[in-house]
């Protein structure tokens, strides 16, 4: 996967952490910051992952990714089976962190 997966999962994992906490601590420290954010910071995730996502950027840039069922059929372009296997692996973790990340957006906006 390309390095904005990476920055994505990244992204992920870190508001998925300030949801489990509870804590607005992250949340309160980001809105007094005033510089702006990186311009690839994701600040909207809409669809699914059987639909397609959107993903918006701070910059006002957006992504759109393939739907699941279509990145998935695209692993059966890797000549090994182990290719394959890894590639899927890769796609489905990809996909959850995205509708993780979707779902960590949803709740900071709902708290600030």
């Amino acid at each position: 996967m390309t390095s904005s997966t990476l920055r994505l999962a990244v992204a992920a994992a870190g508001l998925t952490l300030a949801a489990t906490t509870g804590s607005l601590v992250g949340v309160a420290a980001a809105q007094a910051d005033p510089t702006p954010p990186a311009p690839d910071t994701i600040v909207r995730v809409t669809g699914d992952a059987q639909t397609g996502f959107g993903i918006k950027y701070y910059d006002g840039s957006s992504d759109f990714p393939p739907r699941l069922r279509e990145a998935l059929d695209d692993c059966a372009d890797y000549p090994a089976r182990i290719g394959q296997a890894r590639c899927r692996a890769k796609v489905k973790t990809w996909y959850r962190d995205l509708a993780d990340t979707k779902q960590a957006l949803k709740w900071a906006r709902s708290a600030a």
